[in-house]
């Protein structure tokens, strides 16, 4: 194995930004990503941070990351959400995904999780047969739903007139 993987720092913000923007560009969503590195630094190497993450790293360059942060499932109690596992293009299949991926579930377990889940592109097949195969279940009759912050503000305003 070429690379190591390791807990995120502060110094690794900028190469965790360029990989979420190289994940918005494989999901076909290039100009998505509104958030900066000052977002990244404070939202997850603050004395609160929001989020956690793993690096996989090689010849000390961050080729991938998994970013994820605590939720609560009502029905399952504590939970994680896995919001991005990114390897750079060029660095795909020399197993830091997998790595990466198996770091989250590590971390999970070790800390008494009783879910982690996440989203995948109905048009990703590597990834959900990589999930599958791992044991994850694959939930094909639910969709995600989200509001934005111009739609929640519209909402918010007009219902509250």
């Amino acid at each position: 194995m070429s690379f190591i993987i390791r807990e995120g720092q502060k110094q690794d913000v900028k190469a965790i930004l360029d990989l979420i923007t190289e994940l918005a560009v494989f999901e076909k969503e290039p100009d998505a990503v509104e958030i900066t590195v000052e977002d990244l630094l404070k939202d997850g190497f603050s004395d609160n941070p929001k989020f956690k993450t793993f690096v996989a790293e090689e010849n000390a360059v961050v080729i991938g990351i998994a970013l994820f942060y605590e939720r609560y499932s009502t029905w399952k109690g504590k939970s994680i959400h896995l919001e991005d596992l990114m390897v750079t293009q060029s660095k795909r299949k020399i197993g830091a995904g997998k790595a990466l991926y198996t770091a989250v579930l590590k971390y999970a377990h070790d800390h008494n999780f009783n879910r982690v889940a996440w989203e995948v592109i109905d048009w990703n097949t590597n990834a959900i047969n990589f999930y599958k195969s791992t044991g994850a279940t694959y939930l094909s009759d639910w969709s995600v739903v989200q509001m934005n912050k111009e739609n929640l503000s519209k909402y918010i305003s007009e219902t509250l007139i």
